[in-house]
């Protein structure tokens, strides 16, 4: 009897797997209460761990420092610039292109008056041109036919003289050492605001020159081809001569050709008014041009003709 109570301890009880299985059953079947208590646990550790999974639009984001945005990208590619030798070769010709182009059109700005002229001036201007070759033309057949008379003539000496004599006024006409009378224009030139300066009188002489004027005289001074003009204004000098305000030029020479030249688009008149001067024109059957030069010596120069 007293060895029944030690049955728990028996070998074969103990070694019974029926005896464990209910301590075995009734440990892993734990009440519900229990296991909601240990899983709580489990699944909030298991959402720690998985955390940092979720972070995705972070990385998708355009303010990621890895990625520059498109302005930046767009200026490194732009700056320092990146210039291949097909390009240096490209923009030189380029330049060399537009620096003909600019020549040409500077070169051809000086017709632009033209361009935009009125018929009756275009004509008008023909007209003098082909009064400029008659002139010419005349001339070469008035040399022609003195060269004629002396050829034919009997007595080619007196004849020598004569031409001679007539060769030595209108050269002193043109060296200004013989007074001139003739038909041509006045040319009145105002200044009151002083804004005429040298060489604008100076364009007016060689209008008149290429008109065909042949004796000009402007304030008293005679006007030859070495003439020059410096200063402006209230110090206007002409060989070394100072004139003043109203500049008055006695032209001889054909009116119909003079007068002309100085009206035409962008000419002598239309210069002289943009300055805020007067510029009038007047023909006359006779213009006398009194003022003479003394005639010069040459120092070096000698006659070649034999």
């Amino acid at each position: 009897m007293s060895e029944n109570p030690d049955n728990s301890e028996n070998p074969e009880n103990t070694g019974n797997p029926d005896s464990r299985k209910p301590e075995s059953s009734g440990s892993s079947e734990a009440s519900p209460s229990s296991e909601g208590a240990k899983a709580a646990p489990v699944q909030s550790g298991t959402q720690r761990q998985d955390a940092p999974a979720p972070a995705v639009p972070v990385a998708a984001g355009p303010a990621s420092p890895a990625e520059p945005s498109g302005r930046r990208r767009l200026v490194s590619a732009l700056w320092p610039p990146r210039v291949t030798r097909a390009q240096l070769i490209v923009a030189l010709l380029l330049f060399v292109l537009g620096l003909g182009l600019a020549i040409q059109v500077s070169s051809t700005s000086d017709n632009s008056a033209l361009r935009g002229a009125r018929q009756e001036d275009l004509v008008r201007i023909l007209d003098e041109l082909d009064d400029r070759t008659q002139r010419l033309e005349d001339e070469k057949a008035r040399l022609e036919k003195q060269r004629t008379e002396l050829e034919s003539s009997s007595d080619q000496a007196e004849e020598a003289r004569k031409q001679t004599q007539e060769k030595e006024q209108q050269l002193g006409i043109l060296a200004g050492t013989v007074a001139a009378e003739g038909p041509g224009i006045t040319l009145t030139v105002g200044d009151p605001s002083g804004a005429v300066q040298s060489d604008m009188l100076l364009d007016a002489i060689q209008e008149l020159r290429a008109a065909g004027a042949e004796a000009i005289q402007v304030n008293g001074v005679r006007v030859v081809a070495d003439s020059y003009f410096t200063g402006g204004g209230d110090d206007m000098r002409i060989d070394g001569t100072k004139v003043a305000a109203p500049y008055v030029f006695k032209v001889i020479g054909k009116p119909e050709d003079l007068e002309p030249a100085l009206n035409i688009p962008g000419g002598v008149v239309q210069t002289l008014e943009k300055e805020q001067a007067t510029a009038t024109v007047e023909r006359s059957a006779k213009i006398v041009v009194d003022a003479l030069r003394p005639a010069k010596r040459p120092d070096y120069a000698q006659s070649s003709s034999q």
